[in-house]
């Protein structure tokens, strides 16, 4: 089995170590083709303003100057077009992906990516405390769990152009209640907050913050799960079609006598 590695906190973040760490339990064939710098919040962007860079790393390690989807991209035409992967494995990231996360999440895209390009893909993430920062985020529950949440995913019968996505809670490993595979939830962000300043130029420069949450979940979805203590396994599809408004919206336009 040939596995590719990917991320989008950068080829040298402590997740893509853990995320190794478990590809080689299954393999010896391991591939890692990663951003060279952080790219959270990338979604699913290509880069087309500007040429990509490929640095060789190492045996199979490679840094491309782009996205998550970019490296996935670059990976699969360009690196390994001659050996194709069989599976896409996208993390650790290091922090949540859950409800509406997955469309601004660079890990997930890059399972979105592979999935288009019809790899099996999975992308994990490590939910971590408010006051668990930077890279002291423990991957403790990925590390002891990852095993047994990816053994019975690497052969399992996936819809095409679907992928599944992982998250791991954020408690002691001995309290994980087990896995379960649930829906993704919706959460509201609350407003958008935005903290101004200026740097020492004087110019005035912005970050996004976080406003209060509200959590609006179903029943047994992502976020319940990963709430009380559970692995979430999510199954995701990239046919974005909402299928109950097809019939609605082609009765809107069936009149002959609007037509030109």
């Amino acid at each position: 089995m040939r596995i590719l590695l990917t991320n989008d906190d950068g080829i040298h973040a402590p997740g893509l170590k853990v995320l190794e760490a478990l590809a080689r339990r299954f393999s010896d064939d391991v591939w890692i083709v990663a951003p060279s710098e952080e790219q959270s919040g990338a979604g699913h962007s290509l880069t087309l303003t500007r040429p990509l860079r490929i640095r060789r790393l190492g045996d199979r390690r490679f840094a491309v100057t782009g996205t998550p989807t970019d490296a996935v991209m670059m990976g699969l035409a360009k690196i390994m077009v001659d050996c194709r992967p069989d599976i896409i494995l996208s993390g650790v990231n290091r922090g949540a992906n859950l409800g509406e996360d997955v469309t601004y999440s660079g890990t997930v895209s890059a399972a979105m990516e592979g999935a288009l390009a019809g790899v099996r893909s999975i992308a994990l993430s490590q939910s971590y405390a408010r006051e668990g920062m930077g890279n002291e985020v423990p991957f403790a529950v990925a590390e002891a769990w990852g095993e047994q949440v990816l053994r019975p995913l690497l052969d399992a019968p996936l819809a095409p152009r679907s992928l599944i996505n992982v998250n791991f809670p954020a408690v002691p490993t001995a309290t994980v209640k087990g896995i379960r595979v649930v829906s993704q939830g919706i959460r509201d962000y609350g407003r958008t907050q935005i903290v101004s300043n200026r740097d020492p130029r004087g110019y005035e420069y912005h970050w996004f913050a976080l406003g209060p949450m509200v959590e609006t979940p179903a029943h047994r979805t992502d976020l319940e799960a990963v709430a009380e203590g559970f692995i979430a396994v999510t199954p995701l599809h990239l046919d974005l079609t909402h299928m109950p408004s097809m019939a609605p919206l082609a009765d809107l336009f069936a009149d002959p006598g609007q037509a030109l």
